[in-house]
């Protein structure tokens, strides 16, 4: 996988996220979807494909975007 499908992989990490947390979710559901999102997320830093500033901007963006969308 190339970085940029990498970043898009996580896109869709916090989206899953974001409609299991604003859809009222079981908690069970929730808690899955926060963990994938915050392995992959590790995962990405641990292996240096991504740094911290970039894993904001893109959970800040995705977020701006679920709430505008909504």
């Amino acid at each position: 996988m190339t970085r940029d499908e990498l970043v898009e992989t996580l896109k869709e990490l916090l989206r899953e996220v974001l409609r299991a947390r604003f859809d009222g979710a079981a908690y069970a559901k929730l808690a899955r979807a926060h963990g994938y999102a915050d392995g992959y997320m590790r995962a990405l830093l641990d292996a240096g494909l991504v740094e911290k500033r970039e894993l904001l901007k893109v959970v800040g963006a995705e977020r701006r975007r679920f709430v505008d969308a909504a």
